[in-house]
């Protein structure tokens, strides 16, 4: 046995996903267009806040801050599955292992947090409309993006730590596609139980308490919907909340599923998709879900690309 300090293990090998070798090249494109397609999306969320003025409002810096976070979730995981399934050794460093596990927990805790402001947000808008700009002030906005970053922060380094104690002495194959900290917990050799009740205190924290917060201010807005006679707004509303809530249900079951409720019987397969729908279908989904259909992002596409045709057009 090894001292506590010593890691004999200098690589792992990931697995990856659980697939047929005839459907390496299908699920590969499918995994490609998929992470492309998050990434332009998000970019263009991104760029059109930026660029278009319109867009400077409290609402729309909690989504482009959302786009960031769901830009750089996908490609914590994404470029390294695509690598790995094209190649015959799909290793990764150590050192490499534990940096994919640190940024894979901040975005994924920013995520959260995100949704968060965004659903209380939407509360104070429709519940509150003729106080919403002095509830949101830009004091509160800041405050609601800069505090997850800083808590994010230090929850992803707290879990980082904790799993760079332990020793990993002989085996180092990771049944995943990334470096999953359950995985990373039953490859140890070292008593792992403080590891294990930190993610189940403080992640249970992290995960439960914004998950029920989502579904109170959601709850509030469908009470103070209901009230108003109006059938547009009523469909308009279960319709927009219908939607969002599909999304937090499937960002956070997944999570609580794996993490919280951790079952014996869960098979490999069942953990790797599971994972997927969260690290891939989520951050894939939420910029058409939250941004281009929304009536004020579509103003701003035309605005933006008006005046760049405007302005290419122009003689010189």
């Amino acid at each position: 046995m090894t001292g506590k300090n010593q890691t004999v293990v200098s690589e792992f090998l990931l697995l990856g996903l659980p697939i047929e070798s005839e459907q390496q090249n299908l699920l590969y494109a499918l995994f490609l267009t998929m992470y492309v397609t998050t990434v332009l999306g998000n970019l263009l969320i991104i760029l059109l806040i930026c660029l278009d003025s319109h867009l400077h409002t409290s609402m729309y810096l909690f989504l482009g801050n959302l786009s960031f976070s769901d830009l750089c979730f996908s490609s914590v995981t994404m470029p390294k599955l695509l690598q790995n399934m094209q190649s015959e050794f799909p290793s990764i460093p150590y050192a490499g292992c534990l940096t994919q596990m640190y940024f894979f927990l901040l975005f994924a805790d920013l995520e959260s947090f995100l949704l968060v402001a965004m659903a209380y947000d939407r509360y104070v808008a429709i519940c509150f409309p003729l106080h919403y700009t002095t509830i949101m002030s830009p004091k509160l906005c800041l405050s609601l993006v800069v505090l997850p970053w800083v808590l994010t922060t230090f929850h992803a380094m707290l879990h980082t730590l904790l799993m760079a104690r332990l020793s990993f002495c002989v085996d180092n194959v990771i049944p995943h596609f990334f470096c999953d900290m359950s995985a990373l917990l039953k490859l140890s050799c070292s008593d792992t139980r403080v590891n294990e009740l930190v993610i189940f205190v403080i992640g249970g924290l992290i995960i439960i308490i914004p998950f029920l917060l989502i579904i109170m201010s959601y709850a509030q807005i469908i009470s103070s919907i209901l009230k108003v006679p109006s059938a547009r707004a009523i469909c308009k509303v279960f319709s927009t909340c219908g939607s969002h809530l599909s999304v937090v249900s499937l960002f956070y079951g997944t999570i609580i599923g794996l993490y919280l409720c951790p079952s014996a019987s869960n098979s490999t397969v069942k953990e790797t998709v599971m994972s997927m729908m969260y690290t891939v279908v989520t951050p894939m989904l939420n910029p058409f879900i939250y941004s281009l259909r929304n009536r004020d992002m579509k103003g701003a596409l035309g605005r933006v690309f008006c005046k760049k045709k405007i302005h290419f057009s122009l003689p010189w």
